[in-house]
């Protein structure tokens, strides 16, 4: 790239770099890409293992150490369960104290008892900024039905277990496994020949040998939807309206496992 000289100093002519104004994305943020892409493969085909049931994590607030930057912090949470990714709102304003009261429903697989937390500040023309973290442990009475809420320690750039602390209310519940969903190649249907035959005037058709006349198409029977199927996806999203329990069991045409899939799906977003 070449320089001239004007009036008001030196100025480049000549192509931009490729890298021209652009940030390389750190391997923390590349890491919770990927995570995303994992959670949402996760939500649309289900378990690829044996679940050992739901938590339930309701994010309410946090205490930092700090306030990052000129103006006050727009911090939200990011949490990782096994290999589901899910967020809260942002708390504009929110700084040092904010509040969230978000709740987040997630499959935990067996032998996990812990789940990752991070706290970012929202940023307009920057990426976003990571404030705080922190391993969370479960509790070994969360998984005996009891609801523990606590607040836990965060780590970040004051220290281990000195960025502040944050408030979590977890309970469990055991669902039925979920199993995985078969992708099935679409078969490719050949056209049949459809005969038009010449008949004269009185005299009766007869079908020629090895030929059959297209039957009509059956309509689809409804799918049956039993209220006992609707009670127990009820009773595993209990938070959920009915009639969208209800339509999404429909439009899965009675499949509960579909159905359970679609709605841990809307859940997840």
């Amino acid at each position: 790239m070449a320089t001239k000289v004007t009036k008001r100093g030196q100025v480049m002519l000549g192509d931009l770099p490729d890298d021209f104004l652009r940030i390389e994305a750190t391997p923390q943020q590349l890491q919770a890409t990927a995570d995303m892409q994992a959670a949402q493969m996760y939500a649309q085909y289900g378990f690829m293992g044996q679940s050992s049931g739901r938590l339930s994590i309701t994010v309410a607030q946090a205490k930092l150490a700090k306030n990052y930057g000129v103006t006050r912090m727009d911090p939200y949470c990011r949490i990782r369960v096994g290999h589901a990714v899910f967020e809260t709102p942002t708390a504009y304003n929110g700084a040092k104290n904010p509040r969230w009261n978000k709740v987040v429903h997630a499959p935990i697989p067996q032998g996990v008892n812990t789940f990752y937390l991070e706290i970012f500040d929202e940023r307009s023309f920057t990426m976003d900024d990571r404030v705080a973290w922190g391993h969370i442990t479960i509790p070994e009475s969360v998984f005996s039905g009891e609801t523990v809420d606590d607040w836990y320690t965060l780590s970040g750039r004051q220290g281990d277990d000195k960025e502040g602390m944050i408030n979590l209310v977890l309970s469990h519940s055991t669902v039925p496994m979920m199993q995985q969903v078969p992708q099935v190649m679409p078969m490719m249907m050949m056209p049949q020949p459809v005969y038009y035959p010449t008949v004269q005037a009185g005299v009766p058709y007869q079908v020629p040998a090895g030929h059959q006349m297209p039957a009509q198409q059956q309509p689809q029977p409804q799918p049956t939807i039993t209220e006992e199927d609707l009670k127990a996806l009820q009773d595993m999203f209990p938070n959920m309206d009915a009639e969208v329990v209800r339509s999404v069991l429909e439009a899965n045409r009675g499949n509960k496992d579909a159905a359970v899939n679609s709605l841990l799906s809307i859940t997840a977003e």
